[in-house]
């Protein structure tokens, strides 16, 4: 079969991708190269029935890839992203997942007939409940568009942005964000311990209400601000709670520095 797809790097996020890929059927594993210098890594892929191999030069000579997926650490890019640079004709289209990498640096080292996809994920695509937000250079055509959006859908939702500047805030929100949410429940599991409960009960009050809640948002089709009117009778022990949380609009701004600190650091790290 021919290869459609080359995966460079086969970590926690590219195994992940890769086998929500094979599992949702969305490319068959004889369309997948693997190309990951660690061997343990390397035969968890060729487990799932893909080819793989330690280096770039071992893709068959012959190959063009609809699309090749770089799925490395940012300080490894440019020396891996430029073991491809002969499938930079234009035939191949290339996506990053990599954070804080732009499209200039790969345009840079692939030449200037390269389409260029940049993806910002996060963790929770591990489980197919991620979010994906990408920015694709005026190269990508509406079809590779459309098969990339497709491929990526198998991680969770996928959006697209037309300002590439946007990737930091996007960092800083979904990127960034769910580490804000393990840290929610962390604070939450602390209070629950000291108000009295348990630690193993406080840990799973504090998980599967967040959640639940979440689920909630997600499926109800309701604003969150309706939702949390819902659960709010007037003097009640939730009306209680979100006057602290709430006064002076203490939670909100808080997350807003919290989200530009991130996205400051962002641009930082893209420099």
């Amino acid at each position: 079969m021919t290869i459609r797809l080359v995966l460079a790097g086969c970590g926690n996020m590219g195994y992940a991708m890769l086998s929500g890929w094979l599992k949702s059927g969305k490319l068959p594993p004889a369309a997948v190269f693997v190309v990951e210098p660690n061997a343990d890594l390397r035969k968890r892929a060729e487990a799932l029935g893909c080819s793989a191999a330690a280096d770039a030069g071992d893709i068959p000579a012959d190959a063009v890839p609809d699309l090749v997926v770089i799925a490395v650490k940012p300080q490894v890019i440019r020396d891996v992203t430029a073991a491809y640079k002969r499938l930079g004709d234009g035939r191949t289209t290339f996506l990053s997942i990599a954070a804080g990498t732009p499209v200039a640096t790969f345009e840079a080292i692939l030449g200037d007939r390269a389409p260029i996809v940049r993806c910002m994920p996060n963790t929770p695509a591990a489980i197919g409940k991620g979010m994906m937000v990408v920015f694709s250079n005026r190269l990508v055509s509406d079809d590779t568009r459309r098969f990339v959006a497709d491929l990526l859908s198998a991680s969770g939702e996928v959006t697209d942005i037309d300002d590439e500047g946007l990737m930091d805030v996007v960092t800083a929100v979904s990127g960034s964000g769910p580490a804000y949410v393990f840290h929610f429940i962390e604070a939450l599991t602390v209070a629950a311990e000291k108000a009295g409960l348990p630690a193993k009960t406080a840990r799973l009050l504090a998980m599967q209400t967040v959640y639940g809640a979440a689920s909630l948002a997600a499926e109800s089709g309701e604003e969150p601000g309706v939702l949390r009117q819902q659960v709010t009778s007037p003097n009640g022990t939730t009306a209680a709670a979100l006057a602290v949380l709430m006064g002076e609009d203490r939670l909100t701004h808080l997350l807003t520095e919290a989200v530009e600190a991130a996205r400051l650091r962002s641009i930082e790290l893209g420099r």
